[in-house]
């Protein structure tokens, strides 16, 4: 008995990337700049991050004292929440794990609110930024990372959407319980895993 005819079955299908979470589509070479907010202006000179809240030891690092943490790289994708993907970066900076290392979290604290110099706020579970999950970075493939893209520090948050990776981050307050940042506030998941489409609240 002959098989189906190629008319029958229909044009082959392109394999999706397995990198690609659901709902997403490859940006390719660009790199789209999305603000909720004005851009500062904010030169390394006067820039710090401080990490206060429910640790044993509120610490604040400026631009030299950052740099002198142990160097951190990432290698691989990020995802936005306005559907695009971008395969293969490469930023560089600290991991914020060696922040922690020196704040050291109190057992009761479980949640952070990471604040920009513009007041951008979005809020975190403390366990996704531990464990080599997220940085504070200031290099983009090999180069200083622009003001529209987060310069001269931001956070990133690679495996979560890319509003969780907050822009010009200057402070992380590590908190008992959950508050919801500037988008969350405005409809979007508290969380945002890419892999389970968690865009807006009430997404599993």
């Amino acid at each position: 008995m002959p098989g189906p005819t190629r008319g029958f079955l229909g044009r082959a299908r392109t394999a999706r990337d397995p990198r690609l979470p659901p709902g997403q589509y490859d940006v390719g070479a660009d790199w789209p700049v999305l603000t909720a907010e004005p851009v500062p202006r904010i030169s390394p000179e006067t820039w710090s991050i401080t990490v206060a809240g429910n640790v044993q030891n509120p610490t604040t690092w400026d631009w030299d004292g950052v740099h002198a943490l142990p160097s951190s790289e990432y290698r691989g994708d990020i995802h936005c929440v306005t559907t695009w993907s971008k395969f293969d970066t490469h930023f560089a900076g600290v991991s914020l794990d060696a922040l922690w290392d020196v704040a050291r979290p109190t057992p009761e604290g479980q949640y952070v609110m990471a604040t920009s110099k513009s007041g951008y706020t979005t809020n975190l579970p403390l366990e996704d930024l531990t464990g080599g999950k997220a940085w504070l970075v200031w290099e983009f493939d090999g180069k200083p990372l622009t003001v529209e893209h987060g310069g001269p520090v931001r956070l990133l948050v690679p495996h979560l959407y890319f509003w969780k990776s907050a822009k010009w981050v200057t402070k992380l307050d590590v908190l008992k319980r959950d508050q919801q940042g500037f988008w969350e506030r405005n409809g979007y998941h508290d969380r945002g895993d890419p892999w389970r489409q968690q865009r807006y609240q009430g997404d599993d």
